[in-house]
């Protein structure tokens, strides 16, 4: 079978392995679609384990089981956990789950013609894809599940003001997540693309980076945000986002900057004016379940976002637009089309 193989975000090969066969409790998944991450170009992130075969916004069929898989028949459509924590530790007891420190099994890429599924993601990492979601539409799934982790630890609600700095796929997810749950949306970007793409996501007010954001925002607005989502890794933006806060509110770095930057909190403005400053990178199996109820009942559409859909040949062509940013929104590969 074909696989892509991530040396670097310049460096992606297509490459022949053999086709994996089950082994005890395991299955071996068809991938229909898998999309590219915002993660997956981050090179300080991935460059560690690479070569590898990235991909884990994944949607499939299943091919075949073993025979002591109960749970699972071929030809079910499912979507598939990159990792599950055990659910056991004290910190998935505190609902802490992306932190969990069990986590051993690690599902393989998905940019790739078919997938194995370790035994532990079969029995605790795949969810059977209702008919409603599309092959297309469960690469959604992980990314809105950690939105929907992210704004559940900021506590966003109707009729706060949510300032979103970055309008890429995560950014145009919060927007549409947080409008609707009633809430007055700011979003803040530097490409005019995106932000065209924000306000045809529902943004009420649409902000140039490149402006007095912070002054723009409370002139525009009436006031400051109650809560600001960074989904960007922009040093500006932060120093920006310090300013946007209003007092009592909640700053989320759903995406942070390069390792080698230093970001300082003016700690001392912020204890006075009860400020929090949040982080949130990955989700758990209820923001899962909450994400496919979501996409499963209409609330939030997210076709209007798949703006590629490439064949894995074409998966190096694919990095190439989320790199650049300024023509996709959402890359999807499809290894067997």
């Amino acid at each position: 079978m074909r696989t892509a193989v991530w040396y670097n975000n310049r460096d992606i090969r297509i490459e022949e392995v053999a086709k994996p066969v089950p082994g005890t409790g395991e299955m071996l998944v068809r991938i229909d679609a898998c999309g590219i991450c915002g993660s997956d170009i981050v090179e300080w992130y991935r460059l560690p384990r690479a070569p590898l075969v990235p991909g884990h916004e994944i949607g499939g069929e299943v091919v075949t089981i073993d025979p002591g898989v109960e749970k699972f028949q071929p030809g079910d459509r499912v979507f598939i956990a990159p990792k599950i924590p055990c659910m056991q530790c004290d910190y998935c007891k505190k609902g802490h789950y992306p932190v969990c420190p069990n986590v051993k099994e690690r599902l393989p890429g998905g940019f790739a013609e078919y997938i194995l599924v370790p035994a532990a993601l079969v029995k605790g990492g795949t969810y059977r894809l209702p008919g409603s979601i599309s092959a297309a539409q469960s690469t959604f799934i992980e990314p809105l599940a950690c939105v929907v982790r992210a704004q559940n630890l900021a506590s966003v609600s109707g009729p706060q003001t949510v300032l979103i700095f970055g309008c890429g796929m995560s950014g145009l997810l919060h927007i549409k997540l947080a409008k609707s749950k009633g809430c007055r949306v700011a979003a803040v970007d530097i490409q005019p693309e995106r932000l065209e793409y924000a306000a045809r996501c529902g943004a009420d007010l649409i902000l140039d980076a490149t402006e007095d954001v912070p002054a723009r925002l409370s002139a525009e607005n009436g006031g400051l945000a109650d809560v600001v989502i960074h989904c960007t890794s922009a040093m500006a933006a932060v120093e920006q986002a310090w300013q946007c806060v209003d007092k009592g509110g909640r700053i989320v770095f759903f995406a942070v900057p390069d390792p080698d930057k230093t970001v300082t909190i003016p700690i001392n403005g912020f204890w006075m004016q009860e400020i929090s400053v949040l982080t949130s990178y990955y989700c758990g199996p209820p923001d899962i379940v909450t994400a496919m109820g979501i996409l499963d009942s209409g609330r939030l559409q997210v076709d209007d976002l798949i703006t590629h859909r490439l064949p894995l040949a074409e998966v190096a062509s694919g990095f190439e637009l989320v790199l650049d940013g300024r023509k996709s929104v959402k890359v999807i590969i499809e290894p067997n089309k």
